[in-house]
């Protein structure tokens, strides 16, 4: 009889361990908001990139698809936007975390393995150009809760990324005044 016993006792053990648990999560699940659901974002497989704005990249790096699709936040390839006034641009090896195992078939994923092989960085052109005389701190802006799509539109839907606003003194003037923040010259023009 102590053999039967003894499994009971080790399945009621269990349920001490385990019920509080589970009553968490079913209050947890509970609590949450019923809101519809949203399909995930699926990125176009095939892109004409013939009419699309924006420059010619020494490799197509598909946004609607890394941070669109994958949902990758910003953050993790340009690293230096909440520290810097440039946002950076990723090295190859944070590239190749990935791509040593993915997407060895894609023709674009080929270029940047044998970059990396050879040791050579990706010339990027530059898609948000402002003067020389002009400074845009994007560690403030990011500071500010600034969203990246604000100024630079939903790059996470665009197959090829383009400068989505003017970029111009009156657009970051609207801004500014909007947001009630600093229109001293000598916040961008130092």
């Amino acid at each position: 009889m102590t053999g039967k016993v003894r499994p009971l006792a080790k399945g009621i053990a269990a349920l001490a361990l385990v019920g509080p648990v589970l009553y968490v999560v079913l209050q947890a699940v509970q609590a949450q908001p019923t809101t519809q659901q949203t399909a995930p974002y699926i990125a176009p497989i095939d892109v004409d990139t013939t009419g699309l704005p924006g420059p010619l990249q020494p490799v197509f790096y598909r946004h609607d698809i890394h941070a669109g699709q994958y949902e990758m936040d910003c953050r993790y390839c340009h690293y230096a936007v909440e520290v810097s006034s440039s946002p950076g641009l990723p090295s190859l090896d944070t590239c190749m975390g990935c791509h040593l195992i993915v997407g060895g078939a894609n023709p674009e994923v080929a270029k940047v393995r044998e970059a990396f092989n050879e040791g050579r960085p990706i010339e990027w052109v530059e898609v948000h150009k402002l003067p020389s005389f002009v400074h845009f701190p994007h560690m403030r802006h990011v500071k500010a809760d600034i969203q990246c799509q604000d100024c630079h539109g939903e790059v996470q839907r665009m197959a090829k990324v383009y400068q989505f606003a003017s970029l111009k003194m009156g657009w970051c003037l609207e801004c500014h005044r909007s947001e009630g923040v600093t229109t001293d010259c000598t916040a961008c023009h130092y």
